[in-house]
């Protein structure tokens, strides 16, 4: 037996049987590496970035010490945003699906307050939450913590980056003393340390063996001069030279990315802004087109787009190199996910120069800089993304799955399923992922056609 196979391991025969099912059969580096240590019931302090598989290493060691029938919370994970709560949520989910009976709750800030009470009311075992919201809970005393035997710090290094250490500091004093911790952060930055040595209790301490692996990452760097229309022109460059299918492009201020993404837009590209000025409803909905290839380009800044659940990003662009060099870990991390490939490129004026090499000191290698593609390529035009986007209006609270929309949209005269992508059903809307050549029939099929009885509007967006 492989001892990276995950039936080495002292799991419940239920969740190895599972993992099986979902075609989890070897572990990758920080699985095989933190799991044992987790099931054996100690503190851990793990290296792990985005796409490594950390959330399957600590969702099997917090479902093995589950007890089911205790109807209780017994583990707390805390995430820096909404969209990575939502996304490790929805993992330990898939993972215990074959626990009878378990219930998951996630409590986030930019939800409604009142529906969580609800549900509160009703219990839970595990709780995945953001530090604001979990300590709102606390406060009010709507969220009881006295039988937790083991906290996740997720992307510990965000939320202290986003201001968090106050709120986790806060939350941990509800705990109990006694309960195991896993703490997991892309860098172990003084910040990881000190908090590391205030909440854990002699941690085992899981280090990856690179923080990349340089043949599933392409790193480009590029020459250009320091203002904004020579870095614009440089994007729109390597936009139409490599052309990819889905585009994450980090800018340092709310600004510029508002700035750079309506630019992109002027010149043809399907191009989003994400920042922190958005309201949570164009957060989500922004999200949903570029995580359903409904938009090709997505511009952002590292706090906003940090915990993304996005699969597969062709290429990140750093529009700048990031105001901390450390920062470039997270960044180029969206691409090259759990052992895809990936390319990297950034943007780097002579002003930048002492940034490079600081980056160099941290890569290990002195980057060097490479010419743009000739102007003259410019006369490419934008590029339209694969996939378009129909938003339904009805969503849980009408009880509709995503069954019943493929239903609908392959029905008498309708598409084929392959025409269909990705699904997203919200409280009150549904956002279905549709082939762009026809899109126009799925929305006339909705249009026409009934689902749970009843007729339900629809549109492109």
């Amino acid at each position: 037996m492989n001892t990276n196979d995950f039936s080495s391991l002292n799991l419940r025969p239920e969740l190895l049987e599972n993992l099986a099912t979902l075609d989890f059969h070897t572990m990758t580096e920080v699985q095989a590496k933190a799991l044992p240590l987790i099931l054996a019931g100690r503190d851990v302090l793990a290296q792990a970035k985005t796409g490594s598989g950390k959330t399957a290493a600590f969702a099997l060691g917090l479902l093995q010490n589950l007890d089911v029938k205790r109807f209780r919370i017994q583990s707390l994970v805390l995430c820096p945003t909404r969209e990575l709560a939502d996304q490790v949520a929805q993992e330990i989910r898939r993972l215990a699906r074959v626990v009878h009976n378990i219930k998951v709750l996630t409590l986030c800030g930019g939800a409604p307050f009142g529906p969580q009470l609800g549900s509160l009311e009703h219990g839970a075992h595990i709780v995945v939450g953001t530090p604001g919201r979990i300590e709102e809970h606390l406060v009010k005393g709507s969220l009881k913590l006295d039988d937790i035997n083991t906290l996740v710090l997720d992307e510990a290094d965000r939320m202290l980056d986003m201001g968090f250490q106050p709120a986790l500091e806060a939350i941990v004093s509800y705990l109990p003393e006694r309960r195991q911790n896993l703490l997991f952060s892309a860098t172990f930055a003084p910040p990881i340390r000190a908090i590391a040595e205030r909440f854990l209790q002699n941690p085992a301490k899981v280090e990856l063996e690179s923080t990349h692996d340089q043949t599933t990452i392409t790193q480009t760097f590029y020459r250009v001069e320091g203002d904004a229309p020579d870095r614009l022109t440089a994007l729109r460059l390597l936009l139409v030279t490599r052309r990819p299918d889905s585009t994450l492009v980090f800018a340092n201020t709310k600004a510029e990315v508002q700035q750079i993404a309506d630019e992109l837009k002027r010149h043809g590209f399907s191009a989003l802004a994400l920042h922190g000025d958005l309201e949570q409803k164009f957060r989500d909905q922004t999200l949903v087109l570029f995580a359903n290839k409904s938009a090709s380009i997505l511009v952002a800044t590292d706090v906003a787009a940090r915990g993304l659940d996005i699969d597969a990003v062709d290429l990140v662009i750093n529009y700048q190199i990031a105001r901390e060099i450390e920062v470039h870990v997270h960044r180029i991390g969206r691409t090259g996910r759990a052992g895809s490939s990936g390319e990297a490129v950034t943007l780097v004026s002579e002003k930048e120069r002492f940034k490079l090499e600081r980056l160099g000191e941290l890569l290990q290698h002195t980057p060097s800089l490479e010419n743009l593609p000739p102007i003259s390529q410019l006369n490419q035009p934008g590029f339209k993304p694969p996939m378009a986007t129909l938003q339904i209006d009805g969503g849980k609270k009408q009880k509709l799955r995503p069954g019943d929309i493929v239903g609908a949209l392959t029905g008498e005269g309708g598409l084929a399923a392959d025409s269909i992508g990705k699904i997203s059903v919200a409280e009150n809307t549904t956002y279905v992922a549709i082939k762009r050549n026809v899109a126009s029939d799925a929305l006339a099929q909705i249009a026409n056609g009934k689902m749970k009885g009843r007729s339900f509007r629809a549109r492109l967006i």
